[in-house]
């Protein structure tokens, strides 16, 4: 039984599409996500979420950057969430998949250009209407980030994560950027700017976040950081 079918039980009573419609009942939809989210991802192990463009093409270098990424963590065993879609998000549930490792998809529902991928383990999909929800469920069981290039989602969740970090309202993990190509002209003006000519961040925010150029790279500062960090839950 889904939250949603829990909770329309609990309310049969009430007219449950009249309920969906008004703000204040709008609370239930909501405890529906994450009653689905937490019992399906409450017992998944220790993951990495892999984030990326969903318009990245099968061709370019940053996809097989990425599959690489996801082999790479499943042989250091890892599991592997990404947002489900297609793009990069696509290629990392394709390496974990293919190399026999978890494969997990956070869906979120679009009126474009998101759509789930095959490569998800059929168990390990979730479907979510509201990204707050799903970002808490990225939050919540990733014991690290891969960021890949990407646009305003993926840039809100990485920057999100390197948020609670840094206001202690998570325990740390790492996050790594990859391709400098791509990421250093902004982190360049991140230490440039928000630090150095504004004191908006302090010098030790600068170490909540890598930036590395391969797959390689971006798997070892994981495997590293446990090495001498014990895994233990981000809430």
């Amino acid at each position: 039984m889904t939250g949603e079918e829990k909770i329309r039980r609990a309310f049969q009573n009430q007219n449950w599409h009249e309920i969906k419609v008004t703000d204040s009942w709008s609370i239930f939809k909501i405890m529906a996500e994450f009653v689905d989210g937490f019992e399906k991802l409450a017992k998944i192990g220790p993951c990495v979420s892999i984030f990326g463009s969903a318009r990245t093409k099968n061709e370019n270098p940053y996809y097989k950057l990425a599959e690489d990424c996801a082999r790479m963590l499943t042989e250091r065993g890892f599991g592997v969430i990404s947002g489900g879609g297609p793009g990069i998000m696509e290629a990392a549930n394709k390496g974990a998949y293919e190399a026999g490792g978890k494969s997990v998809g956070l869906n979120i529902e679009l009126p474009f250009e998101q759509f789930h991928n095959k490569y998800i383990d059929r168990d390990k999909l979730l479907e979510f209407d509201y990204f707050f929800v799903r970002k808490v469920m990225f939050m919540k069981y990733s014991q690290g980030f891969i960021v890949l290039p990407g646009g305003f989602g993926t840039m809100d969740e990485s920057f999100e994560a390197i948020t609670l970090i840094q206001t202690g309202k998570i325990a740390r993990f790492p996050i790594v950027f990859v391709g400098l190509d791509y990421w250093k002209g902004l982190f360049d003006w991140v230490e440039e700017k928000m630090l150095h000519a504004e004191s908006n961040i302090s010098p030790d925010d600068l170490n909540l976040y890598r930036l590395v150029d391969t797959a390689e790279e971006a798997v070892e500062h994981i495997f590293r950081f446990y090495n001498k960090y014990l895994l233990k839950p981000n809430f």
